[in-house]
């Protein structure tokens, strides 16, 4: 059997499957599916026996495998941990189970949720073939930590014969236990993020309305297509999410319209990450920013681009 949120989680990944052809199927009423999509009715144990067999036939696996995701910019500062430690928390907030993974030797993500000096971390997962440590920080929001000891593993991990694979292959048997999986990568285009790009499905980049933050994009998404090109062929990008912004400042808005502009092509989230004091204060607190000031304009943010992020899209387009 299929659990509504199963059912409604897999129509979302599959935006070109047609919700009529599949109700007509399944001899459900007209625009049953298209209201759970949208959130606005449950499908019953009537609805979910007949549509189950259906959705078999249209790919669906009993074991759903997770989303895996790398939140990725090789400038740091533009986000990128804020965005994983605080979007994650809010997909598990709507009910999704969520792994983050601690890519980034400063281990700014692990700190964030209070994990400090992990005794195994990453690294032992990607050196020594043990599996993926993980650490429950709240209900369906689980962390898998890395502290400064991965900086010392970039060479090594190198010289191992197929060392770009060792995170996807510690990925791979957790994908059934999760929903969605965030990678949060280093800022710099090194074997960690390859690492994680070679792991993921997609990639979310997030970006600053700042000239400096966009000078490099163009070699960001080099890279990208150069893993999907070359190793990972399902790679794509999962879009683009505009942090800190601040609309009062000329130079935001012309920014802004500059990447809408310009990177027309990626998908470009209408939900900006506002630039909010709360979203700092609650790092150093050691929580997410729902635990920290669930009012805040940082706490609506990022619970709007979760809803925004599961919610059907335009085709995923390639680097």
């Amino acid at each position: 059997m299929i659990t509504h949120e199963q059912a409604v989680q897999f129509l979302r990944r599959n935006p070109a499957l047609s919700a009529s052809v599949l109700e007509k199927e399944a001899g459900l009423p007209a625009s049953t599916l298209l209201k759970a999509v949208a959130g606005d009715r449950v499908l019953n144990v009537k609805h979910l026996g007949a549509l189950f067999p259906v959705l078999i036939r249209y790919g669906y696996q009993n074991q759903p495998k997770a989303r895996v995701i790398s939140v990725v910019n090789h400038k740091g500062g533009v986000g990128k941990t804020t965005t994983t430690l605080n979007l994650g928390r809010a997909l598990s907030r709507m009910n999704y189970r969520v792994l983050l993974i601690d890519m980034d030797s400063q281990g700014n993500l692990s700190q964030a949720l209070g994990v400090d000096e992990p005794e195994k971390q990453v690294k032992h997962a990607l050196l020594d073939n043990e599996p993926l440590p993980i650490l429950n920080i709240g209900e369906r929001y689980d962390l898998s930590p890395s502290d400064l000891e991965l900086a010392y593993a970039d060479l090594e991990l190198v010289q191992v014969v197929g060392g770009v694979n060792q995170l996807r292959n510690a990925i791979s048997p957790l994908r059934s236990e999760y929903d969605y999986i965030l990678i949060d990568c280093p800022p710099a285009l090194n074997i960690f993020t390859n690492s994680a790009l070679v792991a993921s499905q997609s990639c979310l980049v997030t970006l600053q309305p700042e000239v400096s933050a966009l000078k490099g994009i163009n070699s960001l998404i080099d890279r990208i297509t150069q893993v999907r090109d070359r190793i990972n062929h399902e790679l794509t990008v999962e879009g683009i999410v505009l942090t800190m912004v601040d609309r009062r400042l000329k130079l935001h808005r012309d920014m802004i319209e500059y990447v809408h502009t310009n990177l027309s092509n990626f998908r470009i989230f209408k939900t900006e990450i506002r630039l909010n004091v709360s979203l700092k204060e609650s790092q150093v607190a050691q929580r997410d920013v729902f635990t920290y000031a669930k009012e805040s304009h940082g706490a609506q943010d990022y619970l709007k681009l979760a809803h925004e992020f599961t919610q059907p899209a335009p085709q995923l387009l390639t680097a």
